[in-house]
């Protein structure tokens, strides 16, 4: 197991409700995208894992969705072609719905956002709304890439974890996960999360 693996374990646990493999990859795919960027510029984008029907019937395509009628054995998360693909996807607006086997099913998603009872730390934006939101009322996870480079995963409608991708940030970082946390802090990055 990668030492990046490794700091993911605890926030990707079975007691999430999703395939703790494809979170991991999920998240390790979010960390490139906030770390990378594209073409010179920093960028976000949402991925929402797990109870993917329910989420696509809780959003709606922005555009005419890039995935649509490709097979689902080259959408996989793993894929390194679809890996890129998918970089060059989160440019666009909305957000990823990847299904509980790790198949990408859509992309530039509009997530339906309810934020009647959500407790979002005051200054993260509506990307972050909608990650708590879709979480909260679906099965899925949600993990938000911002523009400032962090990685953040909602459950249940809760920030359960920040991910600092680059330790130079780490050292001025106040995290905005409530409760008691546990850091976990490897060689390039450090993962926050809410201790259960």
């Amino acid at each position: 197991m990668s030492d990046t693996m490794r700091l993911f374990d605890e926030i990707c646990s079975e007691k999430r409700g999703v395939d703790s493999a494809v979170l991991e990859k999920t998240i390790a795919l979010a960390v490139e995208i906030a770390r990378e960027g594209r073409e010179g510029r920093k960028i976000g984008t949402l991925f929402v894992v797990g109870d993917s029907e329910e989420v696509l019937q809780r959003s709606k395509p922005l555009i005419l969705d890039p995935l649509q009628g490709h097979p689902d054995e080259s959408k996989h998360i793993t894929d390194p072609d679809m890996r890129e693909t998918l970089k060059e996807l989160a440019q666009l607006d909305g957000a990823f719905v990847v299904s509980e086997r790790g198949v990408v099913l859509s992309a530039a998603r509009y997530i339906d956002t309810v934020s009647d009872n959500l407790n979002v730390p005051l200054g993260l934006g509506s990307r972050h709304m909608a990650a708590a939101s879709i979480s909260k009322q679906t099965g899925a996870v949600a993990v938000a890439v911002s523009e400032s480079s962090m990685v953040r995963m909602f459950d249940d409608g809760d920030l359960i974890s920040e991910i600092v991708p680059e330790l130079w940030m780490f050292n001025d970082y106040n995290t905005r996960v409530e409760g008691q946390t546990f850091t976990r802090q490897g060689d390039d990055m450090a993962v926050i999360g809410r201790a259960e």
